[in-house]
């Protein structure tokens, strides 16, 4: 399979990381909004009463930094590094106008949604939070 028909089956949303993210929050209690289209970014989780988003980051598209699933691909690396650093200014940029807008941003890197132990981290996290 060539690298171009491998990268068009990747998806953006209801990806394995971000339906393992719901279903353990989810199963905590906690109810949530999807790709809310009227915050930066599209966050992925949105909990409007909490004030709170949770961004699911693939690992290599979003750079996760020691993680062995992110390696920049041995062809063609100076398109992937553009491509890859341009993901992730973006990600600052978006978590820095969602928090200038009162939101607490709470970001999941695909490795950790194996983690069950990481998960429910994250949703007693979110949990303490109050609902207003």
């Amino acid at each position: 399979m060539s690298r171009s028909e491998n990268m068009s089956r990747i998806r953006g949303k209801d990806t394995a990381p971000e339906l393992a993210v719901r279903r353990a929050l989810w199963a905590a209690g906690l109810r949530y909004r999807l790709h809310d289209k009227r915050l930066p970014g599209r966050p992925d989780l949105v909990f409007p009463s909490r004030r709170a988003v949770v961004l699911v980051h693939g690992c290599f598209w979003h750079c996760h930094e020691g993680c062995p699933a992110f390696r920049i691909p041995s062809t063609r690396r100076e398109w992937w590094s553009a491509k890859l650093s341009t993901n992730v200014m973006r990600d600052a940029r978006v978590q820095a106008q969602l928090q200038e807008a009162g939101w607490n941003v709470f970001v999941v890197w695909e490795c950790e949604a194996r983690d069950p132990v990481r998960l429910r981290e994250l949703a007693d996290s979110l949990l303490q939070l109050k609902a207003q």
